[in-house]
Order: C-alpha cells, then sequence, then structure tokens
C-alpha cells in the first residue's frame, strides 16, 4: 500500500485506529446513504488478522452485526452462595460476535465503498485547527474536518488516585473443548460468584457454544492483574469442582484488562476531534462492557453528521445520575470489593432482567431507578456517597 507524500491530504472525516470504536464509526458511514459524498481516511496500526477477543452484549431487537453473531442465549444464570438461579431473558438476547469475524465483515463493507481509504501507521499527533484538524502520522500528513481519536488513554499518565477511582476488569479465558457432554448450550454462567472472593469481586463467566465445547473465564473486579498461573490455577478449579471435568482440550485462549473508572475521559478534545471507544468513555465504569455503548455512540454522532452535517452539541448523551451509579459502585469494589457478590446477588434477586439491562443501558426512568437501589443494602452506598461529597476515594 503505497504511502502518501508530506503534502497535506484533505479529508472529511480522519478515523484514528481500527479496532471496535474506529470500525464501527466507519461502519456507520458506509451505512448512512445521506454521507455517501463524504471522504474518509482510516489509519490502523497494523492489520487485524486474528481473532484476538470477543464481544458480549444483550439486545431485545436486530443489530447492524447480526450476520456475524458467533452465538445467542436466551438464559444466564446468577449463581452466589444463597442465591442460584438460571433467568429467561424474555425478548431479550445474550449474543457473542469474535473478533476476526468482525473486522472481517467491516473491512468487506468499506472496500466496497470508494469513499473511504485505508492506510496502515500510527499516528503521532493531532491538533485542532481554523477550520478543522491536522494529523501528522507515519503514513503521512492529513487534513480533515474532523478526526474521531480511539488511541487508549493513558491513564497511567493521568491518574489522580486523590479524587478518582481505577480498577481494572481483568480476566483470563480458555476455550475448551471435551470428550463428553458437559456445557448446556442453551444458559450462559452470566456471574458466579461461588468461589473465594479474596477482598476482591471475582466470579467465573461461561459462553457455552455447544455441549461439548465453551469459553471459560476467570474474571475479577480490582485494582491489580494476578499472575496468569493464578488464573489458570481457578479456572482448572472450577472445571473440576464445578463441572467434575478433569479431561479437556484447551484450542484458545484470550486475556484483557478493561480499565473501569470514574476519571473523567472527555468526549471531545477541542472543536473537532472527538474521542472514541475507550478513550471517550465507552467502556462502562462499573461493569466493563463497552460494544453496545460504541454502536450507541456512533449511531449518535451519524446521525447528527447526516442530519445537521455538524456533531451533536452533546456529543456523548450520557446522564449524570449514571455516571454517579457508577462512581458509587466503584468506590465499593475499591474499599471493600468483596461486598460486590452481595449486591449482584440482591440486583438480581430482586429486580426482573428487563429492569436490570435497562439500568445498565442507562435507560431506566427515575421510578426503576429508585426501585434498582432500594433493591440493594444501602449502607456500603451511604458509605461511597460520603467520600463522593468529601471528594475523596474510598480505602479499605
Amino acid at each position: 500500500m503505497p504511502l502518501p507524500t508530506q503534502a497535506a491530504v484533505e479529508y472529511d472525516y480522519l478515523i484514528v485506529g481500527g479496532g471496535a470504536a474506529g470500525l464501527s464509526l466507519a461502519y456507520h458511514i458506509a451505512q448512512e446513504p445521506r454521507l455517501a459524498n463524504k471522504n474518509v481516511l482510516l489509519i490502523e496500526p497494523e492489520a487485524k488478522e486474528q481473532n484476538d477477543r470477543t464481544w458480549s452484549f444483550w439486545a431485545d431487537e436486530p443489530g447492524l452485526f447480526d450476520d456475524i453473531v458467533a452465538h445467542e442465549w436466551r438464559q444466564i444464570a446468577f449463581r452466589s452462595p444463597g442465591f442460584d438461579k438460571v433467568i429467561d431473558l424474555g425478548r431479550y438476547r445474550y449474543k457473542t460476535i469474535n473478533g476476526l469475524d468482525y473486522y472481517r465483515f467491516v473491512h468487506r463493507a468499506l472496500a466496497a465503498k470508494q469513499q473511504f481509504t485505508l492506510m496502515r501507521g500510527t499516528v503521532e499527533h493531532i491538533e485542532n485547527t481554523a477550520s478543522g484538524i491536522s494529523v501528522i502520522s507515519s503514513a503521512g500528513t492529513f487534513t480533515a474536518r474532523y478526526a474521531f481519536d480511539s488511541r487508549p488513554p493513558n491513564l497511567v499518565q493521568l491518574r489522580q488516585p486523590q479524587k478518582h477511582r481505577y480498577l481494572l476488569q481483568h480476566f483470563v479465558g480458555w476455550e475448551i473443548e471435551t470428550t463428553t457432554d458437559v456445557f448446556d448450550p442453551t444458559t450462559v454462567e452470566f456471574m458466579d460468584f461461588r468461589g473465594e472472593q479474596h477482598h476482591e469481586a471475582r466470579f467465573m463467566y461461561v459462553l457455552p457454544f455447544s455441549p461439548r465445547k465453551a469459553l471459560v473465564e476467570y474474571t475479577l473486579f480490582s485494582e491489580t492483574p494476578l499472575p496468569k498461573k493464578e488464573y489458570e490455577g481457578a479456572i482448572r478449579e472450577y472445571l473440576n469442582t464445578a463441572l467434575s471435568l478433569e479431561n479437556y482440550r484447551i484450542t484458545a485462549e484470550e486475556a484483557g484488562a478493561i480499565p473501569m473508572t470514574d476519571h473523567p475521559l472527555p468526549a471531545r478534545t477541542g472543536r473537532h476531534i472527538i474521542n472514541i471507544g475507550t478513550r471517550g468513555g465507552r467502556a462502562k465504569p462499573s461493569t466493563g462492557y463497552a460494544f453496545k455503548r460504541i454502536q450507541q455512540h456512533s449511531a449518535r454522532l451519524v446521525d447528527a453528521l447526516a442530519r445537521t452535517g455538524n456533531l451533536p452539541a452533546d456529543v456523548s448523551g450520557d446522564k449524570w445520575q449514571f455516571r454517579l451509579f457508577d462512581t458509587l459502585l466503584l468506590d465499593i469494589m475499591q474499599r471493600r470489593g468483596e461486598t460486590t457478590r452481595d449486591i449482584f446477588r440482591q440486583l438480581f434477586e430482586r429486580n426482573p432482567i428487563e429492569r436490570i439491562f435497562r439500568f445498565l443501558d442507562e435507560q431506566t426512568s427515575w421510578a426503576d431507578n429508585l426501585r434498582v437501589m432500594n433493591s440493594v443494602a444501602p449502607g456500603p452506598f451511604m458509605q461511597s456517597i460520603a467520600h463522593v461529597l468529601r471528594g475523596q476515594p474510598g480505602r479499605r
């Protein structure tokens, strides 16, 4: 792929990064006829040629990527000491998309549209100008009206632990195959909190694709990742004790660490640079779920551009009350992570699944928000409210 010269090349939209957020925005633009005359440059640091991750989400209506959904489920199971239930999802479905399927699907769609230019390169600098943005990258120098930046934020440099909370959702997962029927392919093991918590929030998560094939993950909400052998030891113990499984073959592995923080991540940098994906706060701080929020954000931006030619005044559309709820739960996780198990138990025991999903999707009314908050023990939240009012995160 030839590189452009250092002379500036102008585009309408420049997208930095070809992960979930960058490709989502590009695909939404490609599906919008009113933007068919807009020239779009997508700069990716490298080709995505491996299945490096999966994205899971719940939905109650058809989505743009249903053709590449690897599997979907009508039930989830929540398990903890004192409460163990398989929950029918009603009108919802829990879905999983493989990363490689997503990358290939979007790239095929973009290749069919002449308005898109794809380049390999690393963006070194973006700045606002009077009429748009200027980008310096290893692929060349470019100008555009708007830049959409999906580079991960450098939270190490941004950290202000005296003001904000910084945790990770970190995990190791094995995709395994067995020689006998072990898994229930109709039911996701959504959260299995029956293991030791070790003063943190720890649970098993299982996506069963068939009676003999599943992704089994050990997931934690805490400040510091574990040595890899500890995740693997927990997975082995779960397979042995919960499933009485000793003979299996590991066919794939995945690992990750998703930032969960209430550190303000700005929706935009100046007038013409819009932050998307994790950089724009699209990973929900209290759960780590991001894929659906990324799709909603992309749709919001593209709709405004198509209708008005400009970005919406409120780029993110986030509501302050849900940011507060996230902060309170993060404070509890940071201060007394082991109590997270009880909070989620109360949430799932005392609310219909539709209300829980709407609440996590930030779509509930004030009345339903009160119902959710009244369903969990108030003590931990009252302590965290005091910490928020003082402007200082709680500590163990």
